[in-house]
């Protein structure tokens, strides 16, 4: 008799944002002529870099040559990518990192779920709540059963307080998903220091990383002195440059960073996660890697930083609007999220029925986070700029005639 993996039962019968799918296309379908504006997942809307086009139609213009034709790719990533991350975002920041740490990915997505393989199912795990859901559920699935909860709130300014009992695995969102603040540089250097102290490992998303204009906010964890030692840092070209439909990304393990067997013995990760790559993954297309590489030419990064700030333009109109309508807003600045708290009497979903229904506009809401989510709704600011200046207008003008 074939049995399942019954961890998957322990899953919320329905992905936060297949629920929202679904809710949306049901009113879509009974009210054909209402026009809806989405502004509850972070998916752009800006089209590719023009730099990113032309050396994709390159690349794929060689694979039809039998001189320039590219199978198999390194599963690591191509060098000519690797380099350029290397040198643009870690040395040219004043940070040292190999070659042979950065792994080219598919999605940071992916990795923040793939690498629970190298752990333990008996090691505690500590998560953020609210949280994005690919923690949890990604650690439920492998069937780990001891995860802490620690509640981000208004009340610590979203920085969660070190757990009562001792993580082994700590996952960190700088800047936050879906709270869209930030942790300053002494925040990450606390948490830096308490996993060297208890041999534990951060898991350091920095997928928004390039919204970042506070210098006071690190953009690398490894800009902390002693993090190689301690984590492992995750980034995306999704929101940086538009590939939320290319999947290209990448991870850094560090050498030096390390777990430990049953008898207490070092195990290097970097060459564990090398294997796991190696047996489990095939590479990243060679087109999409050439795209990825042109977006570190000076004509790229120019052009990646117009639509950057086109994204944050788009938060300030959002934070600017519902704050003068009198919302709390918090994030929105160095973020590409804005996390309002909804109006009083109305719980997260309620919020979501109520602004679908009356003003045409979706976002998420934030219990679907966590429990320290309720009260509280995300909205993005990957919308185009006119879809965003219409649906704020909206809800001010809904929150003003309901409230």
């Amino acid at each position: 008799m074939i049995k399942i993996n019954e961890n998957f039962l322990k899953l919320e019968q329905s992905y936060l944002f297949s629920t929202i799918a679904k809710k949306v296309a049901a009113f879509q379908k009974e009210n054909p002529d209402k026009k809806v504006i989405k502004l509850g997942i972070g998916d752009v809307t800006r089209p590719l870099p023009s730099v990113v086009i032309e050396a994709m139609k390159k690349a794929a213009e060689e694979q039809g040559s039998a001189e320039t034709f590219r199978g198999y790719g390194p599963e690591q990533g191509y060098d000519f990518l690797r380099e350029k991350i290397q040198k643009q975002d870690y040395f040219d920041r004043g940070i040292a990192i190999d070659i042979d740490e950065i792994f080219v990915s598919d999605g940071a997505k992916c990795d923040t779920g793939n690498i629970v393989d190298l752990f333990a199912e008996d090691n505690m795990v500590a998560i953020t709540d609210p949280v994005y859901p690919v923690y949890r559920d990604t650690n439920l699935m492998s069937g780990r059963k001891k995860i802490i909860y620690m509640p981000s709130t208004a009340e610590n300014h979203f920085n969660p307080d070190f757990p009562n009992e001792v993580p082994d695995i700590i996952y960190l969102c700088n800047p936050n998903n879906p709270t869209g603040t930030t942790m300053d540089r002494e925040e990450v250097e606390k948490w830096v220091h308490y996993a060297k102290e208890n041999k534990s490992i951060i898991l350091y998303d920095s997928a928004y990383e390039a919204f970042v204009e506070d210098k006071n906010v690190p953009r690398s964890i490894f800009e902390i002195e002693g993090a190689k030692e301690v984590a492992i840092e995750f980034r995306s070209f999704s929101k940086t440059a538009g590939f939320t439909g290319m999947r290209c990304a990448y991870t850094i393990v560090p050498k030096q960073v390390k777990a430990y067997t049953e008898k207490g013995e070092a195990v290097f990760l970097n060459a564990l996660w090398n294997r796991r790559q190696c047996t489990k993954f095939n590479g990243v297309s060679y087109i999409i890697q050439r795209g990825a590489e042109a977006i570190y030419s000076e004509e790229g990064q120019k052009q990646i930083q117009e639509n950057i700030a086109y994204y944050k333009e788009n938060a300030k109109i959002i934070r600017e609007g519902l704050i003068k309508a009198g919302f709390t807003i918090y994030g929105g600045v160095d973020s590409p999220y804005i996390w309002l708290k909804v109006p009083e009497g109305l719980s997260s979903w309620e919020f979501f029925d109520e602004l679908l229904e009356k003003a045409n506009v979706v976002g998420t809401p934030g219990v679907g986070f966590g429990s320290c989510g309720e009260g509280y709704f995300r909205l993005t600011a990957f919308g185009t700029k006119e879809n965003t200046i219409e649906a704020v207008k909206r809800i001010v003008e809904k929150y003003c005639q309901t409230r």
